[in-house]
């Protein structure tokens, strides 16, 4: 399995990571037990880099990570994160960056993963009623601790990167990044990750699944699946965006690949820095996508993908309005 380090001082991982949050919520029907053998198999390939948080399944999703690295933690790098609040009926409640909730939030995540360190621990997303400051201070304290060994945030803006990283190390960044997704290149995110040696974490790097090629209507998702309140999958924007799954698939033949490897190949070639974690609950996936790290693109392969998918060609908002508003904060 090739490696790749988050941040200039942070820690090796692999360069594909495994995104467990459909095992429990948002994607349709779940299987604990195949997610269970698809963690372990992540493993088995060399996947070590893991990728839950608190918010999955309102604590669940890391409850079946403990269960299934619960005889094999060595071999698993632990990534949850916090601040989502959701209450008992699941329903979203906002965003908590306060440190006393830092604290409290990282005590019920050890418990529920059953471990006694987190290995990046994130801020999922930022509090704009608290000083990024006062947050990533809480979380320092949480490494002097020895609760957790890094830090990370998602879906930062870059000016709360840099004071977020003045106070303490950031090891990673994790946003939304994939060939329908590319503001981070036009938004100084990339490169402000790439100035204060941020490692960065691409979180839906197949367009939650659309550039796979499998969807065509709504009716292709589950009904309790949440991309059916997605604008970029209803009406004239599916319609739309099915042009550019079109053109991946089309690009992935003349490669000879899939349409997801060819969309994880792109991130790969994007910098050493880049660590893409496609999400699945199934082992065929994911033996799949890791497939794509011997997909080889040339600058020939590079141009032609460029001029199909270009940055902000993707029709929609990537979350529905109350989501997005709380992105690049």
């Amino acid at each position: 399995m090739q490696r790749r380090r988050l941040g200039t001082h942070g820690p090796e991982v692999s360069a594909l990571g495994l995104g467990c949050m459909g095992m429990s919520e948002f994607y349709g029907a779940t299987d604990e037990a195949e997610s269970i053998r698809t963690i372990h198999r992540a493993l088995d390939l060399g996947i070590d880099l893991l990728d839950t948080a608190d918010m999955y399944g309102a604590g669940r999703n890391e409850e079946l990570v403990g269960r299934a690295i619960a005889d094999r933690r060595e071999r698993a790098f632990v990534a949850t994160k916090f601040g989502n609040l959701r209450g008992p009926d699941g329903k979203f409640l906002g965003v908590n960056g306060r440190p006393e909730y830092v604290r409290s939030a990282c005590d019920a995540s050890l418990g529920r993963l059953g471990i006694a360190t987190i290995d990046l621990y994130y801020q999922h997303r930022v509090d704009p009623s608290v000083p990024i400051e006062e947050t990533v201070g809480a979380m320092a304290e949480l490494v002097a601790a020895g609760k957790v060994r890094y830090l990370g945030l998602s879906e930062a803006a870059p000016e709360t990167l840099r004071r977020g990283a003045a106070v303490h190390p950031i090891a990673a960044l994790q946003t939304e990044y994939s060939l329908w997704t590319r503001d981070v290149e036009t938004n100084g995110v990339l490169a402000t990750a790439r100035e204060l040696g941020i490692g960065f974490v691409a979180y839906s790097p197949l367009g939650r699944g659309f550039l796979t090629g499998t969807f065509h209507a709504p009716d292709d998702l589950d009904a309790k699946d949440t991309r059916r309140n997605h604008p970029r999958f209803q009406a004239e924007n599916l319609a739309a965006n099915q042009r550019l799954a079109d053109a991946v698939k089309a690009l992935a033949e003349h490669k000879g690949c899939s349409p997801a490897q060819l969309a994880l190949a792109w991130l790969l070639s994007r910098g050493e820095d880049v660590v893409p974690i496609p999400g699945t609950k199934r082992v065929r996936y994911l033996e799949q996508n890791a497939g794509a790290l011997d997909v080889r693109l040339t600058a020939e392969d590079l141009r032609a993908i460029d001029a199909a998918l270009p940055p902000g060609a993707t029709a929609g908002a990537r979350y529905p309005e109350a989501a997005m508003a709380a992105v690049h904060r």
